[in-house]
């Protein structure tokens, strides 16, 4: 990883992902750390009610979509022959055979819709890369089952997962009352509301997400995993 995003960033490689990613993808490794290196924030944005419609995904959409990453999703049905052996002992004329024997026998099934549904928001080549800024933790565990069923049929080698860094805990806190869409503060039950009551403890962030990692529920796929932090704010 570049010195600079490395010095931006919160970042962890599980199963080798970084390595694969620079020497396997070079043209999406280097467009995703372009993406990444341009990407700053403002309080204002963090500050202002919108979730995962908010400004901070469309940053990266603005960067990434011109250059073809995809929303993609893959579907698929399961063929499966069932081979087994079948003792014989009559013949092809009706009479026994002196000797019985065993000949296989294939059946085909078929699972339709084994796969179906699963979507990430950026896929280029064999690189797929999603951003959770601030939706609740359980988009993980679809974020990286997705992730998993993509690699096991080979459509990527490897997955980029973003959200908010540990360090983006204290830094909202420190911030002023949140805003509405207007820009106007945002008012609960007659007093101001707090930036960080929008950021809850079970909302999307590097919390939530590492001991997901930790458990292994990216399944087989290597998964870059990069933390926003208040480097990445304006000023």
């Amino acid at each position: 990883m570049p010195i600079e995003l490395r010095e931006k960033y919160e970042i962890y490689s599980y199963r080798s992902a970084a390595t694969i990613l620079a020497i396997s993808h070079k043209e999406e490794f280097r467009e995703l750390c372009e993406a990444l290196m341009a990407f700053t924030i403002t309080d204002s944005m963090i500050r202002t009610a919108g979730g995962n419609e908010s400004e901070i995904p469309k940053l990266l959409s603005a960067a990434l979509r011109p250059k073809d990453w995809r929303e993609t999703i893959i579907r698929g049905d399961l063929h499966i022959q069932k081979i087994s052996k079948k003792l014989v002992s009559v013949g092809k004329t009706g009479k026994p055979l002196k000797k019985p024997k065993f000949e296989p026998e294939t059946v085909p099934l078929k699972r339709e819709k084994y796969l179906d549904g699963h979507k990430v928001d950026y896929v280029k080549g064999k690189v797929a890369f999603d951003l959770e800024w601030n939706s609740k933790d359980q988009t993980f565990d679809r974020d990286l089952y997705a992730f998993s069923a993509f690699a096991q049929t080979g459509v990527i080698d490897v997955g980029v997962l973003v959200t908010r860094g540990t360090e983006m805990t204290d830094y909202i806190r420190a911030l002023g009352p949140a805003l509405t869409k207007a820009g106007n503060i945002e008012m609960k039950d007659g007093v101001p509301r707090t930036t960080a009551a929008k950021y809850g403890a079970s909302t999307t962030w590097m919390g939530k997400l590492l001991y997901r990692m930790n458990a292994g529920r990216n399944g087989a796929c290597p998964v870059l995993v990069i933390g926003i932090t208040p480097r990445c704010v304006q000023g």
